[in-house]
């Protein structure tokens, strides 16, 4: 075969000529052959069709072809870069989407979910800095993953699209690629200077750049984790840079009550009445979320000195307030904050706080035995029988000084539909009673003559 083949073959044409030959193929051309061959098939197309041919693929098919070659997958960095990809994978419908009845939110979010793993998986050789550098390059468009980017941000799914597209791209990297993240996006939207507004200037003084931050961090950083330890990482990175008193105000902002109107900061909420527990969960949830065993970077004593701080922001709260806080934070971070005032020997304020705890679990439904497995765990720390007996005392004058008050309330109150004070004074008469029933019932089953 090969002396048939003789003479007769035409002759090969030169490099040169074989490539203004094909100009129509685009960036085809400019690959050499060991490139053309990862191409499979795809070589012999111009690379306009090729582009028309990812149209007919999801989000997902054209991720999973980016794993096919490393150049293939170069070629879709290319093609995401193009305005027609950007046309094709930016999805910008993200306002009035969660409304009753509604499902478009639920697929702009799954599509984002998609983009991010197309993202990961077509960078997947590049260094951290650079997949960042390119993601962001392709995102920057769209100004409702900014963080004052969007007119209506309450209103916009854009920042939660954002978050679960990173949530996917960064899953699986290691601690120190995720720090470089978190660095990228600190530095890229401004927060530090942000966030030292807010925290230094009087509460409530900033409220829209104060939503803007809540809504960053919670959208963007911190709702789309799975695992707690990831969440614990990511609330990590933003608190810890600060002081306590900055970090508690912040926790404040993120996780505190807002208003069910404009989305803004309630700050007086602690400090005027008795809350409830909705306006408390987020930050309940985060305490928890800290003193746990993922929260790696944070002591027992961090934690506790934070929760103290918290219940000074933006002034001193109400007593039932911060009763209800520890309440909902877990029995592990309410003893160990309770344990801390017995050691430091401030039995007084100690003594009003488990009456106030006995109150929310009269007001909330709670079991008061729990309330007395409380004391009893407390009485323990005391080092001495008097220190013990003196709490005990401290925590009836506390009820009888509580009763007094309240009485004088209700005497000099009006008893209009708007006044409270008699259902608190029933209230805390009833929390009296059932603890001290509780009590009666442990002394009893106790006792050896029973």
């Amino acid at each position: 075969m090969s002396s048939s083949a003789g003479s007769s073959c035409p002759t090969i044409p030169s490099h040169k000529h074989r490539r203004s030959s094909r100009r129509s193929k685009g960036c085809w051309d400019t690959l050499d052959t060991d490139s053309q061959s990862a191409l499979g098939q795809f070589q012999t197309l111009p690379l306009e069709i090729f582009h028309m041919v990812l149209k007919y693929l999801s989000v997902r098919d054209i991720s999973m072809l980016s794993m096919v070659s490393k150049t293939l997958g170069q070629h879709l960095i290319h093609y995401i870069s193009t305005s027609a990809g950007t046309r094709r994978l930016l999805l910008q419908d993200f306002h009035n989407l969660e409304l009753p009845g509604r499902r478009e939110g639920a697929s702009v979010l799954e599509h984002y979910k998609s983009l991010g793993l197309l993202f990961k998986r077509c960078t997947l050789l590049l260094p951290t800095r650079d997949r960042l550098k390119y993601v962001h390059k392709v995102l920057s468009e769209v100004s409702c993953f900014k963080l004052s980017g969007c007119a209506s941000p309450l209103h916009c799914l854009g920042l939660k699209c954002y978050g679960v597209l990173l949530q996917i791209l960064t899953a699986g990297w290691d601690e120190l690629e995720c720090h470089r993240v978190f660095n990228f996006l600190w530095e890229l939207s401004n927060l530090a200077r942000k966030v030292q507004t807010v925290v230094s200037s009087r509460a409530g003084s900033a409220r829209k750049l104060e939503l803007r931050i809540r809504l960053y961090c919670r959208r963007v950083l911190l709702n789309h984790w799975t695992h707690r330890s990831d969440s614990a990482f990511w609330l990590t990175r933003i608190l810890k840079p600060w002081p306590i008193v900055n970090q508690a105000r912040l926790l404040y902002i993120i996780f505190g009550p807002v208003s069910s109107l404009d989305g803004h900061v309630v700050w007086q909420k602690m400090i005027e009445g008795p809350t409830d527990e909705t306006s408390l969960k987020g930050l309940a949830e985060a305490i928890k979320l800290l003193y746990g065993t993922e929260a790696r970077e944070w002591t027992v004593d961090d934690v506790i000195s934070l929760v103290d701080e918290l219940s000074v922001v933006p002034q001193e709260w109400l007593m039932e307030n911060n009763a209800r806080l520890l309440l909902l934070s877990g029995n592990n971070v309410c003893f160990t904050f309770m344990a801390s005032k017995a050691v430091n020997g401030r039995a007084v304020e100690l003594a009003r706080l488990m009456v106030f705890m006995a109150l929310v679990c009269e007001k909330d439904l709670y079991c008061m035995d729990w309330v007395v497995r409380m004391m009893q765990k407390v009485c323990r720390v005391f080092s001495t029988p008097w220190e013990r007996n003196n709490f005990l005392q401290c925590l009836e004058n506390a009820f009888a000084h509580m009763l007094m008050d309240m009485l004088q309330a209700v005497l000099a109150g009006g008893h209009d539909e708007e006044d409270s004070s008699f259902l608190n004074l029933f209230h805390l008469v009833n929390a009296q009673a059932n603890l001290h029933k509780e009590i009666l019932y442990l002394a009893m089953r106790s006792s050896p003559n029973t």
